[in-house]
């Protein structure tokens, strides 16, 4: 028989000149000792992949006989001037037939040197050999070590991967939580970096899991790999935009085929350890006891500032409330006639010191909750807002008082914040000026709110539109006007406190509200402009031309107003405020025959004239509404149209300050009866226009 020595190989061999061989498995037995025969192949033959691809075997005898008649084995050598060419790639492949072992060389060689003659020394010489041969390799490794360990080299040549590779397939798991991947297919990943990866789906029907090879660099669905250089596939949930699923990476061969979901997962790291981690009935995967930890530490400032916000919240709440009751139960006192400096200080100093200035007037409602207010109905409407009549209810009883409500809506916000930040200025408080309440943000209703003083005779221009006036209305009409305007204006409070000088710049007879006792107070500071200090001269270019085109001065229409003197703004009041003396006294019965209520230049105009066609008017024809020569046959009438001449001159700088205007009309109750007596028999007060003095002292 045939023993395993005799078995039919095919290696590739190099001689000891170079030559490259292949070995053909002699079939004749021998005694114990194999000695394969090599045919010479030349080294064009050898493939870059490491294996022969085309041979031209040389003749080559199988053996010769000494002279004793015993068959000897042949050895071969190459030619003496041949020099090994070597081409040589390492193969992806494993080890294939016709690679040479080592084992072939040692005996090639043994062979050549018995052979020729040249050594006849035993057979431990050449175990020494061995020996030394193998020392030398040991030594080099651990020198190789060493210089990887310094950097110098890898110190491991990292292969591409080999995995699971399917695209969907049905898992099948145990009790254990331990399910394994139905997949024959495993493949070379492409990249140096790429790991195993399984991603398991559950759908209504059945498991499915999906087997591939990524890189950790790259995000997979979305998701970035995190425990990639585990040895064990343990599964994660992971949330995406198509739903959840599990997902797992590890760095060994194949290890995406078992893919864990238990309560303890093995680790090889020398020796096999458990740890310990809590599961949950929906999510397989494991928790990490720290985590949590971190989460509730974290969550605990949250939790503290959480109990301090809702106990300031309630008790500002009853602190609110009882402010609230205490300042519903408080009446705004009547006074009438303008009020020297000591009675206007007492009043501020009383507001000061009040509830409901300390609660509301002049700032923001920063409750939680509004004000209980009821809209009761609409009693006007502008361009920026509506005003409502409305009842704040008290908490401690049904009674309510009636205040009014301007709503801006969300578009308007910069008009609310202007007009509250104007309101907000302690020192505009004046019997002139409409009493402000307090403003909130109703973010439910995506609205602001103002809330003031109600008075029910409505806006100026209304009132002439439905009254008639005696003179001494007009008197008291106008010098209210001209009060307030002028407390605007001042630098200074009737208390002699500095203060910064506001313009109104939309002064206009519906902006005017008639009080109870037939005065006047401004409202409507939309486009007010504070004439702080710190402006520059561009902030006030940057303010605009702004107000009612009916109502503009000349100066505003023609975009010329002097930037270096704060007065000129001023001087635009004063312009808007004759328009509107205009109106009050057309509305006068001391004139005469008095007509239907007309805005100035209402004939001249339509209802909302625009700014070119004021011009045309005021600038190109420089006309002013018309002043009928019977006005000036009453004395006071007379003294208020000269004064209405004088504030709207074509010149700024020759109108009269408001001011001036306000002590024009107080000196009035003090010369009527002067100018009474000059009058001639025909040019007499009518007894309806008769004077009381007693209202302005």
């Amino acid at each position: 028989m045939m023993g395993p020595l005799t078995q039919q190989m095919n290696h590739l061999s190099l001689g000891t000149t170079g030559t490259y061989m292949t070995a053909a498995a002699a079939a004749a037995p021998m005694q114990g000792t194999y000695i394969p025969q090599y045919t010479a192949v030349p080294a064009s033959a050898i493939s870059v992949e490491g294996v022969v691809t085309e041979a031209s075997p040389q003749s080559v005898p199988p053996s010769s006989q000494d002279g004793s008649g015993q068959q000897q084995p042949l050895c071969v050598d190459g030619p003496a001037d041949h020099t090994p060419t070597y081409s040589y790639q390492p193969a992806k492949a494993s080890l294939g037939a016709n690679q040479f072992p080592p084992q072939h060389i040692l005996a090639n060689i043994l062979c050549k040197r018995a052979a020729t003659g040249q050594e006849k020394s035993s057979l431990m010489e050449y175990a020494g050999l061995s020996v030394l041969w193998w020392l030398a390799v040991f030594m080099s490794t651990l020198a190789l070590e060493r210089i990887a360990v310094g950097g110098m080299v890898p110190s491991r040549i990292k292969l591409n991967k080999l995995c699971k590779f399917c695209d969907v397939q049905l898992s099948t798991c145990n009790s254990s939580g331990t399910c394994q991947v139905n997949c024959s297919i495993t493949s070379i990943c492409e990249q140096n970096d790429e790991v195993c990866v399984a991603i398991w789906r559950k759908n209504e029907e059945n498991n499915t899991i999906e087997t591939v090879c990524h890189s950790p660099t790259q995000p997979l669905y979305g998701i970035f790999l995190k425990d990639y250089n585990s040895s064990d596939c343990e599964m994660k949930k992971q949330k995406t935009e198509n739903g959840p699923l599990y997902i797992c990476s590890c760095d060994e061969d194949e290890c995406n085929e078992n893919l864990f979901f238990s309560d303890s997962v093995k680790r090889k790291n020398g020796r096999e350890s458990t740890e310990s981690t809590e599961s949950t009935e929906n999510d397989p995967g494991t928790t990490d006891h720290e985590v949590v930890l971190v989460i509730l530490i974290s969550l605990l400032p949250l939790l503290v500032l959480a109990v301090v916000v809702v106990a300031s919240f309630y008790w500002y709440r009853i602190y609110r409330r009882r402010k609230l009751s205490e300042w519903e139960t408080k009446k705004l006192s009547k006074r009438k006639g303008p009020l020297d400096c000591s009675d206007a200080c007492a009043i501020m100093m009383d507001d000061d010191r009040s509830d409901s200035s300390s609660t509301h007037a002049n700032s923001l409602n920063h409750n939680t909750e509004p004000l209980p207010i009821e809209l009761d109905m609409q009693v006007g409407k502008g361009r920026f807002a509506e005003v409502y009549r409305a009842k704040l209810r008290q908490s401690s009883s049904q009674q309510f008082e009636t205040v009014a409500v301007k709503i801006f809506p969300c578009e308007e916000y910069a008009s609310w914040k202007n007009e509250k930040d104007v309101f907000s200025d302690i020192d505009l408080k004046h019997e002139n000026v409409l009493h402000f309440l307090t403003a909130e943000e109703r973010k439910v209703e995506r609205q602001f709110w103002l809330i003031t003083a109600y008075h029910p005779r409505g806006n100026l221009q209304d009132y002439l539109t439905r009254h008639l006036i005696s003179w001494e209305d007009l008197r008291r009409l106008g010098g209210s006007l001209a009060r307030g305007i002028a407390h605007l204006h001042s630098e200074r409070t009737p208390c002699g406190r500095p203060k910064v000088p506001i313009v109104h710049r939309d002064i206009k007879s519906s902006n005017i509200l008639v009080k109870n006792d037939l005065t006047c107070c401004l409202c409507d500071f939309g486009l007010a402009l504070r004439l702080d200090n710190s402006l520059s001269v561009d902030d006030l270019a940057n303010s605009g031309q702004v107000g009612t085109a009916r109502y503009m001065a000349p100066e505003v229409l023609e975009s010329r107003i002097n930037l270096e003197n704060i007065e000129s703004f001023k001087q635009t009041d004063v312009y808007s405020m004759a328009l509107v003396l205009w109106e009050i006294t057309s509305r006068c019965n001391a004139i005469g025959e008095v007509k239907d209520y007309e805005p100035p230049f209402g004939s001249k105009v339509r209802e909302h004239p625009c700014v070119e066609s004021m011009k045309d008017n005021v600038l190109r024809d420089r006309g002013r509404p018309e002043i009928p020569s019977s006005w000036t046959k009453h004395p006071g009438v007379a003294l208020v149209c000269a004064t209405i001449n004088e504030c709207w001159d074509q010149d700024p700088e020759a109108r009269l300050t408001a001011q001036c205007v306000a002590e024009r009309f107080k000196e009035m109750n003090d010369d009527l009866d002067k100018l009474s007596t000059r009058s001639s028999s025909e040019e007499k007060i009518p007894e309806n226009c008769s004077v009381s003095v007693s209202d302005d002292k």
